[in-house]
């Protein structure tokens, strides 16, 4: 097990390493190996790349993000003209349903609210927005409202596992609720829990998923 100050070492290194990021930006404090992140970066695109990058090192357990986004004088843009950038990506973008998701912005927050019947289109519509000039931050506020309701979303979950990696499927415990599911257990990366959690997403029937999952590193 890594001592926080290889930890540290190492989520240092990797932002280094990452050319999204300008590692200077960004302040790194470990504790009991959890990752705190503080600074002021210049996009919520860094942003975005900072938290990744971190997610990608082994033996992180938790990530506390305190860093805020301020644009350069260069890169502002009226809200007026944020909305409209994002309403013409979500447009051109194939993945998004045309018309279901509406962005709203305030002060270079974008919002988006709307419903789409899977996961993938709701991932899409924040991955369209994202990197848009001015943009200070996302709320993905769309909601999941599938038309399909499988009789059993817990075995076809852990169909789905078995088939992508026996291991996860062993260590888990799943819970369905009516549409939610509960995914509770651990797991040895943050790779890992993100592909658990995408099974869960990726399951007809599924509106809510609850990841309580640890990442045992």
């Amino acid at each position: 097990m890594k001592t926080d100050t290889q930890l540290r070492d190492d989520v240092q290194a990797e932002l280094n390493w990452d050319p999204a990021v300008k590692a200077c930006d960004v302040g790194v404090i470990v504790k009991d190996g959890v990752v705190t992140l503080t600074g002021h970066l210049a996009s919520h695109a860094e942003k975005y790349a900072v938290e990744l990058a971190v997610q990608r090192v082994h033996g992180v357990k938790a990530l506390a993000i305190e860093m805020t986004v301020k644009l350069p004088f260069d890169n502002q843009r009226t809200d007026a003209d944020i909305a409209m950038a994002a309403e013409r990506a979500l447009e051109w973008n194939v993945l998004v349903p045309n018309g279901k998701i509406h962005p709203m912005v305030t002060e270079g927050w974008l919002t988006l609210n709307g419903e789409v019947e899977w996961d993938y289109q709701r991932s899409a519509a924040d991955g369209a927005v994202r990197n848009l000039m001015g943009v200070t931050g996302v709320s993905n506020l769309v909601k999941v409202t599938p038309k399909l309701s499988p009789a059993d979303v817990e075995k076809q979950i852990h169909d789905a596992l078995s088939r992508q990696a026996d291991r996860e499927a062993s260590r888990l415990s799943i819970t369905v609720n009516g549409s939610q599911v509960t995914l509770r257990g651990t797991v040895h990366s943050w790779a890992e829990r993100d592909a658990v959690q995408g099974a869960a997403w990726a399951t007809p029937g599924v509106s809510v998923v609850v990841n309580d999952l640890l990442v045992d590193a």
